[in-house]
């Protein structure tokens, strides 16, 4: 009954308060929650800038809170909903400025989550301090975290590692804040929203912490963006959010959205993600026969499998490739995928391929 329910309510927007919303879906039904919630900004009275003409700030009800203590009661309430609907292996992101992000960080914790990482998102194009009295406001802190601390939530690792020019994905990304073409404008020609966040930095949130088919849901959905990233990046998504008229600009802007070619969609999976195949299955189903001669990528050192998986390089040395690996190098530890070989013809190939080969044959992977 539960996931007739929850498929209904794919690729929807919700209209209403985000905690009765978030009660009204089924438990665990939900990979990741992406959560940009009310700041409570604080704010006192208009800022201009030094030729006078005013700031579009934030001064709408949903950022007032009449205390911290109210808001912190607002926080806990919502994390904690959106704590149930997570499958035991689900993350959330929430996104927040100086003002709340660190109650935030207390609220989180105390409703069970596992922090991960904080995120620092350095906007290339800040709004300047206008009155001279503070640094410039440049970014914004993300925090990722798991539904426990026992979650084994899915990190793209070797995507972003792609995405990055082969280098690990680091914790500060510097992207611009959303403005021009990608700014949703009312026809007064003001932006329907005071706080849109930019498509790419949803984008990357969901390349690195979903997979394609992955239900992504953001109980503040605003006009979209997380919606839109979704749409385009194969992924299902439910929106909640209490404004009527954000709500329907959020619905428009994703009905106009286009789906990125199937074939695009591919992204690299981490390793550490893919089905475990111990190397006596390769002995099981063919791919490698007892008494075959392994070798290192020079061929100047060789082992022979053994019948039970074992590599034997001596007459009184024998144990796992990973172990054999590591005992022929003289090394505490090795991997013995990539170091040991087989021959084909007068070629070398890692007995890794041989591991994908398997995954195949055996129906883990396509």
């Amino acid at each position: 009954m539960g996931q007739v329910l929850a498929r209904s309510i794919f690729n929807q927007v919700m209209l209403g308060d985000c905690v009765e919303q978030l009660n009204s879906l089924p438990e665990a039904s939900v990979d990741l929650i992406f959560a940009d919630p009310p700041y409570n900004l604080q704010l006192a009275g208009g800022l201009n800038r030094p030729n006078e003409s005013a700031v579009a700030g934030v001064h709408d009800d949903w950022d007032k809170f009449s205390s911290f203590r109210s808001y912190d009661q607002f926080s806990n309430d919502w994390l904690r909903a959106a704590r149930r609907v997570l499958k035991p292996n689900g993350a959330i992101w929430v996104i927040g400025s100086y003002h709340n992000i660190f109650r935030l960080g207390t609220s989180l914790m105390d409703a069970g989550y596992w922090i991960l990482n904080d995120v620092i998102w350095r906007k290339t194009n800040p709004m300047p301090n206008f009155r001279g009295r503070r640094f410039t406001n440049a970014h914004e802190t993300l925090i990722w975290a798991g539904k426990d601390e026992n979650s084994k939530y899915t990190f793209n690792y070797d995507s972003m590692k792609t995405f990055n020019d082969d280098l690990q994905m680091r914790s500060d990304w510097l992207i611009p804040i959303c403005t021009g073409g990608e700014r949703l404008k009312g026809e007064d020609g003001k932006k329907v929203h005071p706080t849109q966040k930019p498509l790419g930095l949803l984008q990357r949130i969901l390349l690195a912490t979903t997979n394609k088919g992955d239900v992504v849901l953001d109980p503040f959905f605003g006009t979209g963006t997380t919606g839109a990233a979704a749409k385009m990046l194969g992924r299902k998504f439910i929106g909640i959010e209490r404004d009527p008229i954000y709500a329907a600009a959020a619905k428009k802007r994703i009905a106009e959205t286009q789906v990125i070619d199937t074939e695009a969609l591919q992204a690299m999976q981490s390793k550490r993600a893919l089905p475990k195949v111990p190397f006596g299955t390769l002995l099981d189903i063919g791919l490698l026969k007892a008494g075959t001669t392994l070798y290192n990528s020079k061929a100047n050192i060789s082992a022979k499998v053994q019948v039970d998986g074992s590599l034997r390089v001596k007459k009184d040395v024998q144990g796992s490739i990973h172990k054999m690996g590591a005992h022929v190098q003289d090394k505490t530890a090795c991997n013995g995928w990539t170091y040991w070989h087989t021959k084909d013809g007068s070629n070398l190939i890692p007995i890794d391929s041989l591991r994908k080969q398997a995954r195949v044959e055996l129906g883990l992977v396509h």
